[in-house]
């Protein structure tokens, strides 16, 4: 039998709660999304005034992020890469995207879950996506 760690509501709260006040404290909005293991969804916040398109966005981050177990922008680039990239629509699922600020969970070497946040500049989204996978692995 297989035992299969992965996160939970607490630990989507708590990364969603670290990541919407640091985007408060400096007056911006985004959204956030947290997926388990297996990149379905366990929270998504949008705060007011973050852009529709990256509800969806920020969901496809985590989810890329926690299926490829590497960060959403490392999918990206090695699609873009000259001479080796790949058509991401060959992975046989629309919701792989490249964008940066998706970032698995990892515990003991293995993926747990993701976290993303899009709706800002590619590399605010990648830091608050780390500060929000920093609070869960501080639990």
């Amino acid at each position: 039998m297989l035992t299969i760690s992965t996160l939970g509501h607490a630990d989507a709260e708590r990364a969603i709660k670290v990541i919407a006040d640091s985007i408060l404290t400096d007056g911006k909005c985004a959204v956030i999304a947290v997926a388990d293991h297996q990149g379905e969804l366990i929270a998504l916040s949008r705060l007011d005034g973050a852009p529709y398109p990256s509800i969806l966005i920020a969901a496809n981050k985590a989810w890329t992020a926690a299926r490829e177990r590497r960060p959403s922008m490392d999918v990206g680039q090695a699609a873009r890469a000259p001479g080796t990239g790949f058509d991401m629509g060959c992975y046989g699922d629309s919701r792989y995207t490249g964008f940066g600020g998706g970032l698995p969970v990892i515990v003991d070497g293995k993926v747990v879950g993701a976290v993303a946040v899009s709706g800002l500049s590619t590399q605010e989204d990648i830091d608050l996506a780390k500060k929000g996978a920093d609070a869960i692995l501080q639990g």
